[in-house]
């Protein structure tokens, strides 16, 4: 049922439990493909095809397939659908025009962040969100929990997610689904593609123009299959899905986001609405909004890292007296920079861009420079 921890053939909690890993609705497509699997947020999901650089690359290039099936899709309805979601998150939700997706926080009472999730306004009374796969079950208890009764959430687990990201993804997917192309970025519309409903924005997570596409489980071998004829598409694993968001300057929760930060520690918030900020009526909005005032202990940032050698999560940021004062949460060598890079916590004295630092990693000392992020110029498409 889900990558949770739970008793099985009716077990009481202290009998010995099974995880289970699921299995995504193209888990043998990606075997036949050449995926190399591993276990991420529950699932079976190919890591690489022919190399995490080459995938790199050619997303940068040309068009990339990604499967992101694990992630949690789910339609929210009812009267007032609106307003209860205005309650747990600081979008604003109620002047978003119809098919227009936002970026938002869910939030707890004290202001650190939950998930974070993309949304979009379907209708008056319906609100389609994808929130990240390893917390979609705790995200649907804890909404759950503080949603009114007339709000139905349907997590949406017959449905799979692609995306194909990258400067030629418009010329692929327009020639199965016409009419694609009009889109802009964070704008979505329903479409169909023979005979199957599909919803589809214009977004990613890779910092390139693409698509996200959420489609019938059983349609989604045939459709990947016809993506996969078009010239410029090749399937890209998770390893290349990290270091493309990581050049993007783009979090990853459970990485560099945690239920400990807030927005503004994090770098977000543009995900603070001006609406929202005004009324103080989010969840730990006295917190946050003192902390927009006066500024956070600490600040997520960019770093260029000296040398060849990357520094991974988990590595310490020191100060001069080797004392520690922050720490990596994401870390890798960046294909399209041609140097390691990272994302870390630093206090916020140490935030402006140009600042070194000092790094160390299993006793050995890297130093590093803030650098502005993206590490590489966003390339959504805008319109003209």
């Amino acid at each position: 049922m889900s990558d949770k921890i739970q008793p099985s053939n009716g077990a009481s909690d202290d009998d010995e439990v099974v995880i289970e890993t699921l299995t995504l609705p193209l888990d043998a497509w990606h075997r036949a493909h050449g995926g190399r699997m591993v276990e991420f947020a529950g699932y079976h999901m190919p890591v690489q095809y022919e190399g995490i650089m080459a995938e790199h690359l050619w997303t940068r290039e040309n068009a990339g397939l990604f499967d992101v099936s694990h992630m949690g899709q789910l339609s929210i309805t009812g009267e007032g659908v609106v307003a209860a979601l205005e309650a747990l998150l600081p979008a604003e939700i109620q002047k978003l025009p119809f098919n227009k997706a936002r970026y938002s926080l869910l939030l707890n009472d004290e202001g650190g962040v939950l998930d974070d999730l993309m949304l979009t306004r379907q209708a008056e009374d319906r609100v389609y969100m994808v929130v990240n796969g390893a917390t979609k079950y705790d995200d649907v208890s804890h909404m759950i929990e503080h949603l009114p009764d007339d709000v139905t959430i349907n997590l949406m687990e017959d449905h799979a997610l692609l995306a194909v990201q990258g400067p030629k993804a418009v010329d692929a997917v327009s020639r199965l689904i016409p009419g694609v192309e009009a889109l802009v970025f964070m704008q979505a519309g329903a479409f169909q593609w023979q005979g199957h409903d599909i919803w589809l924005s214009r977004s990613g997570y890779t910092g390139e123009d693409g698509y996200e596409i959420s489609l019938p489980a059983e349609a989604a071998e045939a459709f990947a299959e016809a993506l996969l004829a078009q010239p410029e598409v090749k399937p890209i694993g998770l390893g290349a899905r990290d270091s493309l968001r990581l050049e993007a300057g783009l979090p990853l929760y459970g990485h560099d986001l945690d239920p400990e930060t807030t927005p503004v520690m994090a770098d977000l918030g543009f995900a603070l609405w001006k609406r929202r900020r005004e009324a103080a009526d989010f969840p730990g909005a006295q917190r946050i909004l003192a902390e927009r005032e006066h500024g956070p202990a600490v600040k997520r940032v960019g770093l260029l890292v000296e040398g060849r050698q990357p520094v991974r999560e988990g590595a310490s940021v020191v100060g001069e007296d080797g004392a520690v004062i922050g720490r990596v949460t994401s870390g890798g060598f960046a294909p399209s920079v041609g140097a390691p890079i990272a994302m870390a916590y630093v206090p916020t004295e140490l935030a402006a861009p140009g600042s070194a630092v000092r790094l160390v990693q299993r006793g050995k000392v890297h130093a590093a420079t803030v650098a502005a992020m993206p590490f590489v110029p966003h390339r959504y498409f805008r319109g003209a």
